[in-house]
C-alpha cells in the first residue's frame, strides 16, 4: 500500500519510511507544498501523513486546497503543534487524524490503519476474488486456507488490483504503485510481476484472473 510523507526532515522522513516498510507501506517523499502538490496530482495513494511546518508554506494551506478541490484521500497531520487550538484547527480543516511529535511508529500504525477502515474503499478486513482472499491485516494472499507465497511487490500489485477488482487499473498507476513516481524502469518492469503473480495466482487454484487489457492497464476478475 503506497502513502505520500509531506516532510522536510530529512532524518526524520528516513526514519518514517524505513519503518513503514515491514508494516506493508510503500513511501513517496515530498518536502515541500510544491512537491506535495506534484506528486498528489499522478499518485495513487491510499493515505497522505502530513507535517504543517514546510518550508515553502504551512501544511494547512496545503490541506485546504486538497479539501476544496474534492480530493478526499485520508490525511493524517504529524506537527509538533500539540496545543488543543491547533488540533482543532487540523481536523476542522479536513484532517482524519492528528498526531503530535514525538509520537511511537506503532501508534502512528494503529492510527493509520484505523483510518484506512473508516474510508469507503477501505473498509473490511479482506478482499475476495472468485476462491482468493487477501487478508488487510497481515497483508497476506491465500486459497482455501494455504498461503500463496508473494513477494513484496507481488503482493502490493495484488491488493492494488483487488482494491479495485473488476475495475482496469492503469499501467501508470501500477508503475508508480510498485516503483515510486519517477523511478527508473524497464518498459516491461510490470509485466514481469503481472506475469508472475498471474502464474501464482492459477497454480493456486485462485479463481481469479488477471486480464491484460491491451494499451491500459490490468484487471482481476473471477474465472467463469
Amino acid at each position: 500500500m503506497r502513502v505520500l510523507l509531506i516532510e522536510d526532515d530529512a532524518d526524520l522522513a528516513q526514519a518514517l519510511t524505513a519503518a513503514l516498510a515491514p508494516r506493508g507501506f510503500a513511501v513517496d517523499l515530498a518536502r515541500t507544498g510544491d512537491e506535495a502538490e506534484a506528486y498528489l496530482k499522478d499518485g495513487d495513494y491510499a493515505a497522505i501523513l502530513l507535517d504543517l511546518g514546510l518550508p515553502d508554506e504551512d501544511g494547512l494551506a496545503l490541506l485546504h486546497r486538497m479539501r476544496g478541490r474534492g480530493d478526499t484521500r485520508p490525511v493524517l497531520i504529524l506537527t509538533a503543534r500539540g496545543t488543543i487550538d491547533a488540533r482543532i484547527r487540523g481536523l476542522n480543516e479536513g484532517a482524519d487524524d492528528y498526531l503530535v511529535k514525538p509520537f511511537d511508529v506503532d501508534e502512528l500504525h494503529a492510527r493509520l490503519l484505523a483510518v484506512l477502515r473508516r474510508q469507503g474503499g477501505y473498509l473490511g478486513r479482506s478482499l475476495t476474488c472468485g476462491r482468493l482472499t487477501f487478508d488487510l491485516e497481515i497483508r497476506v494472499a491465500h486459497v482455501e486456507g494455504k498461503t500463496i507465497a508473494l513477494s513484496v511487490r507481488e503482493t502490493e500489485l495484488l491488493e492494488l488490483l483487488l482494491r479495485r477488482a473488476g475495475n482496469v487499473v492503469p499501467k501508470r498507476i501500477a508503475e508508480d504503485h510498485l516503483f515510486g513516481l519517477g523511478g527508473e524502469l524497464g518498459s516491461n518492469a510490470v509485466e514481469v510481476y503481472v506475469h508472475r503473480l498471474r502464474k501464482k495466482l492459477d497454480d493456486a487454484s485462485s479463481g481469479a484472473r488477471i486480464e491484460t487489457v491491451r494499451g491500459v492497464g490490468y484487471i482481476i476478475v473471477p474465472k467463469p
